[in-house]
């Protein structure tokens, strides 16, 4: 396991249901960043934002943002994460994508879909978990409203990391930024919420907060929360999860459960 994760995160408007504008935008800011970097995260549904109209924008899994994010991982010789709209088999998913430096990938399908907007009668729900493995580090990919829910996330096979991507809307933050917290200290990981910012097709306001907490909840970002357009970096440290969780095994009480 590698003893330190560089983590980017990039919290940004996006442009509505305009995939061309938003790979633009995104290209000059990964081109952008500063520091060496092993992960890039960005918001959910980054090149559409969250919209109910999947007809109008889906890809497939070989369209335009799957080989723009295989160009981009190689050009910046790092992983970069995110969900996108995917149509498959006549069906469409809220599908996050983990993209390798090497092209390869793996992806998780939002399991907890957005009742208030509908979501579940647009969208198909994922129903597996999904940890990668980058760098000998564990990561378990969440989207948005799979945040509300504990269970789901429940950190029964020792992963070091959760992320979260979402379109989490200004009305509702504290929620956001309270389980975000929760959910780094209830399992005993570092938790990564990456947010969008500005509004939306629908008028919804989105004021960021992406955050980084460690295993004992605590903000490693030097600025928290930022609620304007930003490049955010942080560094993960592997020792801080191994003697943290070697001095308080709250891990071994934990319940034992299979998901179905």
């Amino acid at each position: 396991m590698k003893n330190t994760l560089q983590v980017t995160l990039i919290q940004s408007h996006l442009a509505w249901e305009n995939p061309i504008q938003n790979r633009a935008v995104f290209s000059h800011k990964i081109n952008s960043i500063s520091q060496k970097t092993d992960l890039i995260v960005l918001p959910e549904m980054f090149t559409t934002g969250f919209t109910m109209n999947p007809e109008t924008v889906a890809e497939t899994m070989t369209g335009e943002t799957m080989q723009w994010l295989i160009k981009m991982a190689k050009i910046s010789n790092c992983a970069i994460t995110g969900s996108i709209v995917i149509k498959e088999d006549d069906m469409f998913y809220n599908r996050m994508i983990f993209m390798y430096p090497d092209g390869t990938y793996e992806s998780y399908n939002k399991h907890q879909l957005f009742t208030l907007a509908k979501e579940q009668h647009v969208y198909t729900a994922g129903q597996k978990e999904v940890i990668v493995e980058y760098l000998g580090w564990k990561i378990k990919l969440l989207i948005c409203y799979d945040l509300r829910f504990p269970v789901w996330a429940r950190n029964t096979t020792n992963y070091d990391t959760l992320i979260y991507v979402a379109s989490w809307p200004k009305i509702r933050i504290n929620a956001w930024d309270t389980l975000l917290k929760a959910r780094a200290i209830e399992n005993m990981c570092y938790c990564i919420g990456v947010n969008r910012v500005g509004l939306d097709g629908k008028g919804f306001e989105h004021n960021g907060h992406s955050a980084i907490y460690n295993v004992l909840g605590e903000s490693i970002l030097q600025e928290n929360p930022i609620e304007k357009e930003a490049i955010l970096y942080a560094t993960l440290k592997a020792d801080h999860i191994k003697q943290t969780r070697k001095k308080l095994p709250f891990l071994q009480d934990r319940d034992h459960f299979t998901f179905l």
